[in-house]
């Protein structure tokens, strides 16, 4: 890294990351907010699963490109970016909405736009921290980011329940509006510094596909980096648990909302709680071990969701398992960022994210069919595997999914343990040097 590019503080991410929180609590609000309004009027799930699935799907498309938009364009003017075409969908909500015309297909619509634009900007901001944040502060501004997500997934879901019934779904999007200024606001004051070309950059320009295809490549040639992307794609087991608690709480406590959010609240209470302490420690030494323990640490917590029966083990096993999710996350954001260039972050992280994206939506297309004719029919009162395991997850409504919930997070907790049988992801900030000390030797 270029010296005049090497921060020595964490004012200007401080400054992003406020107006980052300001928005995501606005942004939020609004879900929260839309899905009432989309519940009261059709009183159906589909169209609220397929308001996910459109916001998700132009984030794989996007994927494929995005890491070349990101590594060349100006980053900070991405973020801006990202912060208007949000704004705009919001206030073309807000239109549609007060002149009668809002139609769920307009929430699918301004749904996939702001997965697009969101996700270019998360990517712009997550390929510059290498230039604004000081590298012993990796950890600790992971940890910031986790209280930024935990914290807004506490507070917006309470906020917006509240306000909803007070100012309705248009009072709610003007708040959002209004955290969006403020986002673009601290944008304009701080100075997001562009990377230098460097010889990897040099030797692969010329040929538009060479740049498509530089992420995947980098990736290939680092064996400790092929290590690291095939630990998180075996995310499609999490994906296979997490997808039926939701019903499986419902289930199992008479379709109590009120247990369901108090028991989704534990998890982000949770969370925030352990950013706070991480950001307060900043880490451990060994990033590679707060990843690989926190993470088995996090799925252990899952596991206790299915083997337990009464709301309050469902809080506490909640609570326990947000407190590590910061150390996981911002562990594994840390190794990202120290051991990739920061000129190719965004090509390498967008390919990243693609192959996460391949693989990912499999857990969530399984868990379903699996819950329903599998592990459901299989744990209900003369199925096949109730005399078994009906002692130690019941049997009735919610029992298969509790099955499904534990074993598969029991196999993300062995995943997480036996890695530490492979020295290429084991040892990976031993034999891969980060991208500092390769440009000093250089």
């Amino acid at each position: 890294m270029n010296s005049q590019h090497r921060p020595n503080s964490l004012r200007t991410f401080t400054i992003v990351w406020i107006g980052q929180v300001a928005s995501i609590l606005g942004s939020k609000m609004t879900n929260f907010a839309v899905l009432i309004w989309m519940w009261q009027l059709t009183g159906e799930v589909t169209p609220l699963s397929l308001l996910a699935f459109f916001n998700q799907i132009p984030i794989l498309i996007a994927a494929a490109f995005a890491g070349v938009i990101i590594d060349y364009w100006n980053r900070k003017l991405m973020m801006i970016v990202g912060d208007v075409m949000a704004g705009l969908s919001t206030v073309i909500i807000f239109v549609l909405f007060l002149t009668g015309n809002l139609a769920i297909w307009h929430l699918y619509l301004t749904g996939a736009v702001n997965g697009l634009f969101g996700y270019l900007q998360e990517l712009a901001f997550s390929a510059s921290q290498a230039l604004i944040v000081p590298k012993q502060h990796y950890v600790r501004v992971g940890a910031m980011g986790s209280m930024k997500t935990f914290g807004s997934g506490v507070l917006a879901p309470a906020l917006a329940g509240v306000l909803y019934y007070i100012i309705g779904l248009s009072g709610i999007l003007i708040i959002d509006f209004i955290t969006f200024l403020i986002a673009i606001g601290t944008l304009t004051l701080v100075k997001i510094p562009q990377p230098k070309p460097s010889e990897v950059n040099q030797a692969s320009t010329g040929k538009r596909w060479q740049q498509l295809t530089l992420g995947f490549r980098y990736l290939f040639n680092r064996p400790s980096l092929i290590a690291l992307q095939l630990f998180a794609l075996s995310y499609i087991f999490v994906d296979t648990a997490s997808e039926v608690v939701a019903p499986m709480m419902l289930a199992r406590s008479g379709n109590n909302t009120a247990v369901l959010g108090s028991v989704q609240g534990a998890v982000g209470l949770g969370g925030l709680i352990g950013a706070i302490l991480l950001s307060l420690w900043g880490g451990p030494k060994r990033r590679i071990q707060g990843l690989l323990i926190g993470r088995a640490l996090v799925f252990g917590g899952e596991m206790f969701l299915g083997l337990g029966r009464l709301p309050s083990i469902w809080m506490g096993a909640n609570f326990g398992a947000g407190l590590f999710k910061p150390l996981a996350n911002s562990c594994e954001s840390a190794i990202w960022l120290s051991k990739v260039e920061p000129n190719v972050q965004g090509r390498v992280f967008a390919a990243s994210s693609f192959l996460e994206g391949i693989i990912s939506p499999l857990g969530l297309l399984i868990a379903g069919p699996l819950a329903d004719y599998v592990f459901e029919p299989a744990m209900m009162p003369g199925g096949s595997l109730a005399p078994i395991l009906g002692n130690v997850f019941g049997t009735g409504a919610g029992s298969g999914m509790a099955l499904q919930l534990t074993l598969f997070s029991f196999i993300v907790v062995l995943i997480c343990l036996g890695s530490y049988a492979f020295p290429v992801l084991r040892d990976i900030e031993d034999s891969l040097p980060d991208h500092d000390v390769e440009a000093k030797s250089a």
